[in-house]
């Protein structure tokens, strides 16, 4: 075991960590730590001895017991156990309903844990028993003062907390430009008004991250009632920048520094992996704990911490955008997650971990297929964080787009996350083998005999790359749930846009961010922007002309209204 007490921060465990391997004295055997495989490990920490930053007012975990290990999991298979006779709600009962015949018997067993609020299984909403027990253990794993587990993925969570800090039409909330749509959505229905701030870019990829520091603090500057900050960090390609110097403008103005971390909900559980959001000094944080931890999908929890959120308010919202009858099966594996993970430690990842490094060194011997890394480009990097379990190719010939290399990926059997213009992303976890790790280089190897090795370059740098510029910081941009009706647009030369509200977004590919939200006043930067995506017949989503010689805008009128 590794001498760490109980309160060594995650950043002096990693040091320590760092310098013991250098040393050659970090080698347990596996042997001893699990009574079987005989693998060496040489970053391996026993559970009881790693603790992430306590920062003040955090929980510590509750006491382990053979109970408290997976409290909502052990009662509903009590409750299995029981074989009691259901007349109550789901209509499956118990799953048996599919015992009968062949179609659907392999539900049969994930039925069982699909009950309902009774005796014993507590209640979401308003938890008493085991789904508060196994909130607060996920809370001191994942280091929140309160965790609360969402049934309806990370949309709900980023739902409720725009819900909770714009509480009256017209709130002010500073926004990354580069968002997810549920973001969009709690703009919507809280009826506030967005100030974007342009994310940073990297210069020869185009993909874009958080805002930058200088950013932040203008657009606090110039609103200064804004209700907070929301940025997304990571991106979908696993790219992120320090948030501690945003957490610290925040807190400097009062407001609370909101985290849409969901493909980030390993970050900070191994010395491996970038922080998380909460050991930057996050307020309120989403994440996805089915995307790249081990719940079922749909499977997410927001973390809290600190003053600045209304809890009660928060919970309020939550029952809102929540089911009334939410999933136990998802519940169930949000604890079962949080219990493998506490109970292994850091040890949970190494596998993933391993392959990950193992699919890193087959790409060396593959020129053909080029590997984002962080701050490859431009003087002034958009990204110093790469999620090691996102690995983001492309071809480097430009023979294959990421949608064609995407496809014939999937033709060999090795199916990606996700792709672009240019990028294909794997996504790697807990569950990636070596095995896995082989066929994906196999396949590479197929398609890169396939090409010409004199077109092969190392990085994807484009210098005379022109990507859209966006304003630093936008005017406040009113949502509302009232749609633009066909009489309230009209459709005007591109040339003559400038100072009039756009009725429809504009989002250039590349990058796939929008340029224009409905809504939003044009600038004159804007309309530079635009115009040159016309020369350059820039392919855009979202305009009702897609050559842009014309945009439809909002008419002209004498009385103002509430949102769009």
């Amino acid at each position: 075991m590794l001498p760490f007490p109980k309160g060594t921060r995650y950043n002096e465990a990693k040091e320590f960590l760092q310098d013991k391997r250098r040393k050659g004295q970090i080698e347990l055997n596996a042997e001893q730590k699990h009574g079987k495989d005989t693998k060496q490990l040489n970053q391996t920490i026993d559970q009881d001895d790693y603790h992430k930053d306590p920062n003040a007012g955090k929980k510590e975990p509750a006491a382990q017991g053979t109970r408290a290990s997976a409290p909502l999991y052990t009662a509903l298979q009590e409750y299995i156990a029981k074989r009691d006779a259901s007349f109550h709600v789901p209509g499956h009962k118990n799953g048996t309903a599919y015992e009968r015949g062949a179609a659907g018997a392999e539900l049969a067993g994930v039925l069982a844990l699909d009950v309902t609020e009774i005796n014993g299984t507590d209640d979401l909403h308003h938890p008493e028993g085991v789904i508060r027990e196994a909130q607060e253990l996920a809370a001191g794993v994942f280091g929140a003062e309160e965790t609360f587990f969402l049934v309806g993925g990370s949309t709900a969570g980023n739902l409720a907390m725009i819900l909770s800090v714009c509480t009256a039409p017209g709130d002010v909330l500073l926004v990354q430009r580069n968002v997810h749509k549920s973001v969009i959505h709690g703009l919507m229905l809280a009826g506030a008004h967005a100030v974007f701030l342009a994310p940073q870019q990297d210069a020869g990829s185009g993909l874009a991250t958080i805002p930058s520091e200088r950013t932040v603090r203008e657009a606090l500057r110039r609103y200064p009632g804004a209700k907070g900050l929301l940025v997304t960090h990571p991106n979908y390609y696993g790219m992120g920048a320090s948030l501690r110097p945003l957490a610290e403008l925040c807190h400097a103005a009062g407001v609370p520094l909101l985290v849409d971390e969901a493909h980030g909900a390993h970050f900070g559980l191994h010395p491996a992996l970038p922080e998380s959001a909460l050991q930057a000094g996050a307020d309120g944080v989403v994440q996805s704990t089915h995307k790249m931890l081990t719940a079922l999908t749909m499977g997410a929890m927001l973390h809290v911490q600190g003053g600045l959120l209304d809890r009660g308010l928060l919970r309020q919202r939550l029952a809102m955008v929540q089911s009334s009858s939410p999933s136990y099966p998802i519940m169930a594996s949000l604890d079962l997650s949080r219990s493998k993970l506490q109970a292994e430690g850091p040890a949970f990842f190494e596998r993933g971990l391993a392959a990950a490094e193992e699919l890193r060194r087959g790409l060396r011997d593959l020129p053909r297929f080029g590997l984002l890394k962080p701050g490859a480009s431009g003087d002034h990097p958009a990204y110093a964080i790469q999620d090691p379990w996102k690995a983001v190719l492309y071809d480097t010939t430009g023979e294959w787009s990421g949608y064609e290399l995407h496809a014939k990926l999937e033709e060999g059997g090795c199916v990606p996350e996700m792709s672009d213009e240019r990028y294909v992303v794997l996504a790697l976890g807990p569950g990636t083998t070596n095995e896995d790790v082989s066929r994906v280089l196999r396949r590479l190897g197929q398609l890169s005999a396939a090409g010409d090795a004199s077109r092969f370059s190392t990085w994807n740098i484009q210098t005379d790359a022109k990507w859209p510029a966006w304003d630093e910081v936008s005017s406040p941009v009113a949502f509302g749930l009232r749609p633009v009706g066909p009489e309230e647009k009209e459709t005007i030369l591109l040339e003559e846009c400038e100072g009039r509200q756009a009725a429809e977004m504009v989002i250039p590919y590349p990058p796939g961010i929008p340029l224009l939200y409905p809504g939003e006043s044009v600038s004159r930067r804007m309309k530079e922007q635009l115009m040159a995506l016309r020369r350059a017949k820039a392919k855009c989503q979202g305009p009702a002309d897609p050559t842009l010689k014309t945009i439809q805008v909002i008419k002209h009128r004498t009385e103002s209204r509430e949102g769009h």
